[in-house]
């Protein structure tokens, strides 16, 4: 699709859904590879297995656990010795019910907190000081629409709060970071045909249900997200950073 022969990328939450996706796409584009994942080791290596060995770099972290983005970065960048792109795209969606218990509301923000947010700022953060170093790079994040108009499920509070937080953080690295050649662009896909659209699924009442409301009829194919992570990992329009790219088939027009 796109000639990333000289991009090494680092991407996260490779093992599944958009992220294995995503894997697959950049080594159709002969991208170098550094897959994350946390345990599914089965689930990464078959997202990646068409990647030539020489391409690719699977390293499992656990961004429950705090600084296990900065021990990320330092094996990413230690294999090549150079990062070109970071895709932000590893997340949970933990439900923290206002009617719940304390505790059950208190974990889930916290978890959604340290794993959607503290650990990807703390990466992002690493990438930004090295391609200041090599003059340059570019950082990806995963949104949602739910980051734009909060999401109409009562218990993904904590998951939209985080949404937009790494919204903002990627808007502010865009504006503050773009005279050192840092590109940084927001991708806020609808709901997409993943394992984390059956919580969407199971509170609007089934699948023909969430379809019912989606002006196209279907959710968002995987395989278009990693599109548009590859043109974007391309660099071919600079001039799209800082903007926040909707994939959500006309569901929510800004």
């Amino acid at each position: 699709m796109f000639d990333l022969g000289k991009k090494t990328i680092l991407l996260t939450g490779a093992s599944s859904g958009i992220g294995a996706e995503t894997a697959k796409v950049l080594g159709e584009s002969g991208a170098h590879v550094i897959a994350h994942y946390v345990d599914d080791h089965e689930g990464v290596e078959q997202a990646t297995r068409e990647i030539p060995g020489d391409h690719k770099l699977l390293l499992s972290a656990n961004f429950e656990e705090p600084g296990s983005a900065r021990r990320l970065w330092r094996e990413a960048v230690a294999w090549r010795g150079v990062v070109d792109v970071l895709v932000n795209n590893a997340a949970i969606m933990p439900e923290t019910a206002i009617s719940g218990s304390d505790e059950a509301w208190d974990l889930g923000w916290a978890r959604a907190l340290q794993v959607n947010l503290v650990e990807p700022a703390s990466l992002t953060r690493e990438a930004v000081l090295h391609f200041e170093d090599a003059g340059g790079g570019t950082v990806i994040s995963l949104s949602s629409w739910a980051a734009q108009q909060g999401s109409s499920i009562a218990t993904l509070s904590a998951y939209a709060a985080t949404k937009s937080a790494i919204k903002a953080l990627t808007q502010t690295i865009a504006r503050n970071y773009a005279k050192d050649g840092v590109l940084a662009y927001i991708v806020a896909p609808g709901i997409v045909r993943t394992s984390m659209s059956l919580i969407a699924a199971t509170a609007r009442g089934g699948d023909d249900a969430v379809k019912s409301i989606l002006p196209l009829g279907d959710l968002v194919p995987t395989a278009e997200v990693a599109a548009m992570i590859a043109f974007l990992s391309s660099g071919i329009c600079r001039h799209l950073s800082g903007a926040t790219i909707d994939m959500n088939g006309a569901s929510y027009i800004r």
